[in-house]
């Protein structure tokens, strides 16, 4: 049956109780209050209370700081907006580092025959970022065909153990690895009919990230440069076409050089950045990942409070009335 949690409509079995859906939250045991249907539920009767299709639940909690500013991917919320990758780092523990600086929690993984160390003697890239501790996000980096996208998907889904949340890119060339958008929508429309959540990859154009979204994709993922050449967002007026017209959520892939650049993107309304490069070939890359993780909240804030007016002419900070002449 579907009830409405907190604005959002989620599916729950027969005969689920309030509790149920308190504990599916994480919140079982925590200080909240429970409005059901626009009446007050008092604690002792989340145990007792049947749930109905078509019920409307409204659970809060007291927070710090002011509001809770999360956001969502297929369902689960998430604290950091920065998302990070963990190719290109000199070794394990310099990966481990970095993505604990970054504060991130999801983690993309490519997959490959060799890339979680396959012998006994090799140590495991799984070690370093637990599916117990992060969202690991596959992807598929590396494939030139849809065909290729979607075995990989299906391989990654075996590998984690029914894993449905994977990045889609399907790319056109090895020399400037834009995207092949045609084969990218082939590849999304195949894995979202096959159960997966797809996060896709593509490039700055608002029709086809409109058109991934049409198509089921969880998350759209424009890119601001070509991958890993540091430009930063050469776009913004694009970006920002595909954040107004947005119904899921839009996070910048590729490109990104430094802190800076993160924040722009955030600035725009974007809701999350993933980056790998700026992070993994910086001298010092987990100073780089903490640097990344100020510059992405310091962007949303920015995006948040709303920046002044641009002027054409100055305007005097200080009045002018009163000066001594």
């Amino acid at each position: 049956m579907k009830i409405t949690v907190n604005g959002e409509v989620k599916e729950f079995s027969e005969n689920s109780k309030v509790a149920d859906v308190v504990a599916s939250l994480g919140l079982t045991g925590k200080r909240i209050a429970v409005e059901l249907n626009r009446e007050i539920l008092p604690f002792d009767q989340y145990t007792r209370q049947p749930l109905a299709t078509d019920d409307r639940l409204e659970i809060v909690q007291a927070i710090g700081g002011g509001q809770d500013d999360s956001f969502s991917v297929a369902g689960k919320a998430y604290q950091s907006r920065l998302l990070v990758g963990t190719g290109k780092y000199k070794d394990l523990e310099e990966t481990r580092l970095a993505i604990e600086a970054s504060g991130a929690e999801i983690v993309t993984v490519a997959i490959r025959r060799t890339n979680i160390g396959q012998n006994a003697d090799e140590p495991n890239l799984l070690d370093v970022i637990s599916p117990d501790k992060y969202t690991i996000l596959p992807n598929t980096a590396g494939c030139f065909t849809a065909d290729d996208a979607v075995r990989t998907c299906r391989l990654a889904r075996e590998l984690l153990g029914g894993h449905k949340l994977v990045k889609l890119e399907v790319l056109a060339d090895q020399k400037t690895l834009f995207p092949d958008v045609a084969e990218t929508f082939v590849a999304a429309e195949l894995l979202v009919n096959d159960g997966f959540d797809v996060m896709v990859y593509t490039n700055d154009d608002p029709i086809a990230a409109k058109k991934l979204e049409d198509i089921g994709c969880v998350a759209v993922m424009p890119l601001a440069a070509p991958i890993g050449s540091g430009l930063g967002i050469r776009n913004p007026h694009n970006i920002l076409t595909i954040v107004e017209n947005a119904s899921v959520p839009i996070l910048v892939d590729a490109g990104v050089g430094t802190a800076s650049d993160a924040a722009i993107a955030m600035e725009l309304g974007c809701d999350g950045v993933l980056m790998n490069t700026a992070i993994a070939a910086a001298q010092n890359p987990v100073l780089m990942a903490s640097a990344m993780k100020k510059g992405i909240e310091a962007g949303r804030e920015a995006f948040l409070a709303g920046r002044m007016p641009r002027k054409r002419f100055a305007s005097a900070s200080s009045p002018i009335d009163g000066l001594f002449l």
